[in-house]
């Protein structure tokens, strides 16, 4: 999948448009801004390697996902994240050269942040098994932020059930640290695993990193700034991505989830929410637009978005949870 040199040359690639201003900015905008069409241009001949079948395991419960968009959108973004990656390998090693040691391969790590429900999961899963086809890079690696929930003991012990999903719920040194052994290069990193069927963390489980080319970390809070005596989990990032969408929409989103969930998952015996899987359809409309509006909304009204112009690229969705529009950082 190496591009030939004249797909690099600038002939073949759509031209950028200067971003368009924003009333709301007193300085000009950082942002370059695609329509998905102009976007899709910059795919230049990079082949699509994903079929139907891969694409329906690869989407997540009401994360419908198109292999039109994974061409227009999805493409593009894969030759920015290649050209990016063998650029930051190299720069790596001028490094390694200038000090006089052996060369050590850095992981390239990409953030990915988000509201719940907007689809993070489903793009990282694509995302993961696109970059896995480039030569360059074919060790792909992807874990997420819920393995560093504080367990729910933890949590009820510090009064903080209801606020899972917030900064404070997380085990962020153990993120930080994770990354920081990441990025040292050491052969194997142990990462805690969460169940969402459960909706705790597994004790005595863990998923094992091994000196991947790249590691996807998505998470609802990862371009958020740390506290000012601890670090900072896009500090690790060398490409970041949000996921954006109209609120009205999320939250549209999250009740058919919930819908679906009710009818699937939560009708385990063993799912943490299978007292929900008796509730009317009504009673279920109640209960999952309590959780958005005094939950969800919240958090991402006050801690997921205010971080999203953090960002390297923003992916913006449409009522029908297609991407109509990307956002590209140029400084």
């Amino acid at each position: 999948m190496a591009e030939p040199e004249h797909v690099r040359s600038w002939s073949m690639v759509a031209p950028l448009r200067l971003a368009e201003p924003d009333p709301d900015l007193t300085h000009p905008s950082p942002y370059l801004w695609f329509s998905r069409e102009e976007w899709a241009r910059l795919r230049a001949f990079t082949p699509l390697t994903l079929g139907e079948d891969e694409l329906a395991r690869l989407a997540g419960i009401n994360e419908p996902v198109t292999l039109p968009e994974v061409a227009d959108v999805y493409l593009p973004l894969s030759r920015l994240l290649n050209l990016s990656v063998v650029a930051t390998q190299q720069l790596h090693r001028v490094t390694d050269t200038f000090l006089g040691t052996p060369p050590a391969p850095v992981p390239y790590v990409i953030g990915l942040a988000g509201s719940v429900a907007v689809g993070k999961s489903t793009a990282a899963r694509i995302l993961r098994a696109l970059l896995a086809r480039w030569p360059d890079h074919p060790r792909v690696d992807l874990i997420t932020t819920d393995g560093f929930l504080l367990p729910n003991k933890v949590l009820a012990d510090r009064g903080l059930m209801e606020r899972k999903g917030f900064p404070e719920s997380y085990d962020l040194p153990r993120l930080l640290q994770v990354l920081a052994d990441v990025k040292a290069g050491h052969p194997s990193v142990e990462a805690p695993v969460y169940s969402h069927l459960s909706y705790d963390i597994l004790d005595g489980e863990a998923q094992v990193i091994r000196q991947p080319d790249i590691l996807i970390v998505e998470g609802l809070n990862v371009l958020q700034k740390g506290p000012r005596d601890g670090g900072t989990v896009s500090d690790y990032f060398d490409f970041s991505i949000y996921l954006d969408a109209d609120e009205a929409d999320i939250e549209r989103w999250y009740v058919q989830r919930f819908h679906k969930l009710r009818d699937t998952v939560f009708t385990d015996p063993d799912s943490y929410f299978h007292r929900y899987a008796v509730l009317s359809m009504a009673e279920a409309e109640a209960t999952a637009l309590r959780f958005w509006r005094e939950i969800n909304g919240p958090n991402l009204r006050d801690n997921i978005r205010p971080a999203r112009d953090r960002a390297h690229l923003v992916l913006e969705k449409g009522p029908d949870h297609q991407i109509e529009r990307v956002r590209l950082r140029k400084w």
